[in-house]
């Protein structure tokens, strides 16, 4: 056992220990070195749940990328329930403070993934040991699951849902779905009902490469682009008033957030590409959304285009089926704080994707948004403490729940 880790308790202590652990996430970028992807996060993770005598499964999603969980059961409990953080942040690009040093000063930790979502991830895991450390009849069973890959395609919570359905991958510490999930990210302590989803994927355009002292010789692929682009302007303009918006999560919209093309300046292209973001309401189905897109565009254009699969395939999160959890956790997040609301958000969080394997789920934790992906994101300490005490609160609570 490692004394150091086994000291760790106090969930802005614990935070401080995972900034310094760098797993960013590339994003679909080659790139390598130790900063990248989740393998010394979970490294510490196993070593620290380990220190604190808690059970730790460790399976492999991809190659190096790995989902950690770990459980701590009640005798006689007719219930579980999960927690979920994912283990990845977003690049460290254009930081103006040292992304991997964390730093407290003025009730605030400093640091890439303070906010998201690693102040989640030291709350969640103060709430385990503190109720480790209090034993109290009747409440349910609770695993904790962190997860690989949030940031980009969402393999590891894929991964965990997928071992609850006859023909996916097994987890030993959770083997069937739990009864109710509690997903961690920035929500200022408010309690998200519904988000909308997103998906992602490239269109491209071909052409014929020449001389670029001949340009007619050649057919360029970026002039293609440009007229696509211009139509997809139109199309994201028609959108968000083409149907009605979501009550919490607003309207439908899509973004142009990529483009390349060409391989030198005196060549002319023979392909470009763009990557679209079509963020969906609730109930929209991912792949109609983007058939919808491919079909509009098809009869505007006398060349083809191609449009490959989605790398981004997220429905949004519905607040149809998650009512009940929502009232039981604000009661607790009242008590320990004050006023707070049930809302809906426009980002996207792994609830969406634990709601369609037919778990109620909300999304919960210390920290703004506002934050997340910044360059001197950071969090304050009393919302990891508020936290802490609200899911402690949510789990002893949850033997009678409302």
């Amino acid at each position: 056992m490692s004394p150091a880790l086994a000291s760790l308790h106090d969930p802005a202590e614990i935070l401080k220990e995972l900034i310094a652990i760098p797993s960013v996430n590339p994003m679909g970028r080659e790139l390598s070195g130790a900063e990248y992807y989740e393998g010394r996060m979970t490294r510490w993770l196993s070593d620290f749940l380990q220190a604190h005598r808690l059970p730790v499964e460790v399976q492999e999603v991809v190659p190096g990328r790995c989902n950690v969980l770990t459980r701590l059961d009640s005798p006689g409990a007719t219930r579980t329930v999960l927690f979920d953080v994912h283990q990845d942040t977003v690049p460290v690009d254009g930081m103006t403070i040292a992304p991997f040093t964390p730093t407290e000063a003025g009730g605030r930790i400093s640091g890439r993934g303070a906010c998201d979502v690693k102040g989640g991830m030291a709350s969640m895991l103060a709430t385990l040991l503190r109720l480790r450390r209090q034993p109290a009849p009747g409440r349910p069973n609770l695993v904790l699951s962190l997860t690989c890959d949030e940031e980009s395609t969402s393999l590891g919570i894929n991964h965990l849902t997928a071992g609850w359905q006859s023909d996916g991958p097994r987890y030993s510490l959770l083997p069937v779905a739990p009864d109710v999930a509690v997903i961690a990210e920035p929500t200022l302590l408010d309690i998200v009902v519904a988000h909308r989803g997103a998906v992602r994927w490239r269109i491209r355009t071909a052409g014929r490469a020449c001389h670029s002292s001949r340009p007619t010789d050649g057919v360029n692929a970026i002039y293609r682009m440009a007229r696509v682009l211009l139509a997809m302007e139109e199309f994201a303009a028609w959108l968000p008033s083409s149907r009605p918006a979501h009550p919490l999560c607003g309207p439908a919209t899509l973004s142009v957030g990529l483009i390349s093309g060409g391989s030198s300046v005196n060549v002319v292209p023979d392909g470009c590409g763009i990557d679209i973001d079509r963020r969906l309401l609730p109930g929209e189905d991912p792949l109609a959304a983007r058939q919808e897109i491919i079909d509009w565009l098809a009869p505007r254009f006398d060349f083809e285009l191609f449009h490959d699969q989605p790398w981004c395939n997220s429905p949004g999160l519905n607040d149809n089926n998650n009512q009940s959890l929502a009232r039981e956790l604000l009661q607790h997040v009242e008590a320990a704080t004050g006023p707070h609301r049930c809302i809906g958000v426009p980002f996207g969080t792994h609830a969406s994707r634990v709601a369609a394997a037919g778990v109620p789920a909300v999304v919960f934790g210390p920290g703004d948004i506002a934050q997340a992906h910044t360059k001197d994101e950071w969090i304050e300490v009393a919302q990891l403490h508020q936290a802490t005490e609200i899911l402690c609160r949510l789990i002893n609570g949850s033997a009678n729940p409302a």
